[in-house]
């Protein structure tokens, strides 16, 4: 392969030594989270035995370190802990957005975060939807979760929509969403801060059904090799989403064509 390549053996060698441990550590990662989220009664004892059958060499030390890492010792008590951490001194918000009955757009945003695997790492991505036609209309994608992956989801909303009106964002209780540089954003531009109960996903119902469609039919259908190739598509898929993508609660319309709709009907 070298030879047909042109490429010498110590510049493969090279290239392997550095890349494939980074990418199995990532596997050995992402396997653990789908062994904890399955079972959150699992500890890293039971998830190490585990691995074990499933022919993984790996010792129970790393298990531990990897778990540790990812925030997953907890799940026992705590279910959804991989990007939300409610464990912070900012100011917590009661549920506006329960029973709040959207007409138009610009009345309810919605806000979550998840995490992407890519080939030798895990990468975040943030989104902000408008509640009435499920539009994706701010996102961002990072390597960590600092507020700023969320906050650059946030700028991109404010850029995409003319504010006129009330305007409710409504998140999970994450630190993201809770610190001062967020919140100082949202009543700058005289939005008021909705979050989730404790432990309860179903109050961010429309943000985790758009994290659900993003994971199913673009992020789980491919490996991606570098956060460049992810951006891009993640792009072409937001935009599809949008401007093409039917959805039953719109009547089997896009977001867009939803929106225009309720425009000409005004």
């Amino acid at each position: 392969m070298c030879r047909l390549a042109e490429l010498s053996r110590a510049s493969f060698y090279r290239y392997w030594g550095e890349h494939a441990p980074r990418e199995h550590d990532t596997e050995l990662r992402d396997r653990i989270q789908q062994l904890a989220l399955a079972d959150r009664h699992c500890g890293y004892r039971r998830i190490h035995a585990l691995l074990r059958r499933q022919g993984w060499v790996v010792n129970r030390k790393r298990v531990l370190r990897l778990m540790r890492e990812d925030n997953l010792l907890s799940l026992r008590k705590r279910a959804f802990v991989v990007t939300t951490e409610a464990r912070h001194p900012w100011r917590l918000y009661p549920n506006l957005a329960r029973g709040l009955q959207v007409t138009g757009v610009n009345q309810l945003w919605v806000a979550d975060i998840t995490y992407v695997r890519l080939r030798e790492e895990f990468v975040y991505v943030s989104v902000v939807l408008d509640a009435y036609s499920r539009r994706v209309i701010g996102w961002s994608l990072n390597r960590h979760l600092h507020a700023e992956v969320a906050l650059a989801a946030l700028r991109m909303a404010l850029e995409e929509r003319a504010l006129t009106g009330a305007l409710v964002h409504h998140s999970d209780r994450g630190v993201q969403y809770a610190c001062q540089d967020y919140v100082t954003l949202l009543e700058a531009h005289n939005i008021t801060p909705s979050m989730s109960r404790v432990g309860n996903p179903y109050d961010n119902a429309k943000a985790e059904s758009l994290i659900k469609t993003l994971k199913t039919e673009q992020l789980d259908a491919r490996r991606w090799a570098s956060l460049d190739e992810l951006r891009q598509g993640l792009k072409q898929f937001f935009d599809y989403y949008n401007q093409r993508r039917l959805h039953s609660a719109l009547d089997y319309q896009s977001p867009v064509e939803f929106e225009a709709a309720g425009r000409n009907n005004k």
